[in-house]
């Protein structure tokens, strides 16, 4: 199978698949979406004001911002990940492993190539859903420059391709539900807690910087905070360039390993 091929598979028929699981979202939405939009905010409250009132300034770009403001746009970023992530990589195992639901979908005219689409575009969906509510959301608190903060929505929408992409290869490698923790302790955690999120990476070790600008994360928070500082220069098409290519390879690697899954 090559790139031609699984092309040559997706119809427009991958609505319907995405259709399916957005209208499930909509009916769970209590319990789908607050939950996960609260944490961001929580941790904006917790250390932006809290651990804020003792970090006076924090430098980007050769300007200084407080720390709130550092902090709110690494949030967003970080809203896409977890939204598009766990959306794909638990959903689609469930869907997969214990519902039946590809299954019963494959039986249908939708192709394999149409059903694991459509999940990663609904993957993506709830990603855009959750950049563009915490952007929303710190932006009541004043804390995001406009217009440039516009590009925070498609930039979430791409991002969140790149992340339900990654959680649909969890999903396609793991044997059981529990070792889905493993990419969670693997891959989340690290870029949550070393991508620029919490503090600036230019006074790190070059080896940390260095470790940081692998992680996918790094270049979403990169374009984000300096969206929503009004900071965008061409610099940035370099963290764009490498999402881009992430992205396209991740997509087709999970459509490629699920597929393999899903028909034996």
């Amino acid at each position: 199978m090559n790139n031609a091929c699984i092309l040559k598979n997706i119809s427009y028929r991958v609505w319907h698949m995405w259709r399916r699981n957005i209208d499930i979202s909509l009916v769970t939405w209590k319990t789908n979406v607050i939950p996960p939009l609260i944490e961001p905010v929580l941790y904006i409250l917790a250390f932006g004001i809290g651990l804020g009132a003792y970090v006076q300034k924090i430098s980007f770009d050769g300007q200084y911002y407080s720390y709130l403001a550092f902090l709110a746009p690494g949030m967003i970023a970080v809203g896409v990940m977890f939204h598009a992530t766990f959306d794909t990589m638990y959903g689609a195992f469930v869907r997969l492993r214990y519902q039946k639901t590809f299954d019963a979908v494959i039986t249908t005219p939708l192709s394999a190539e149409d059903i694991l689409v459509g999940e990663i575009l609904s993957g993506a969906t709830k990603g855009l859903f959750a950049g563009a509510a915490i952007l929303l959301i710190i932006s009541l608190f004043g804390l995001a420059s406009y217009p440039s903060s516009l590009v925070v929505l498609p930039l979430s929408a791409l991002a969140g391709l790149m992340f339900a992409s990654f959680g649909l290869l969890f999903a396609a490698m793991a044997p059981y539900i529990d070792n889905l923790n493993l990419p969670i302790f693997l891959f989340i955690n690290p870029m949550f807690l070393f991508s620029g999120t919490f503090f600036p990476l230019d006074g790190m070790p070059a080896w940390v910087r260095l470790a940081a600008n692998l992680l996918p994360l790094t270049h979403l928070v990169n374009i984000t905070r300096a969206a929503t500082f009004n900071r965008l220069t061409p610099a940035l098409l370099w963290d764009l360039l490498y999402i881009l290519i992430l992205t396209a390879a991740i997509a087709y690697v999970s459509i490629r390993k699920m597929k393999s899954r899903l028909i034996k």
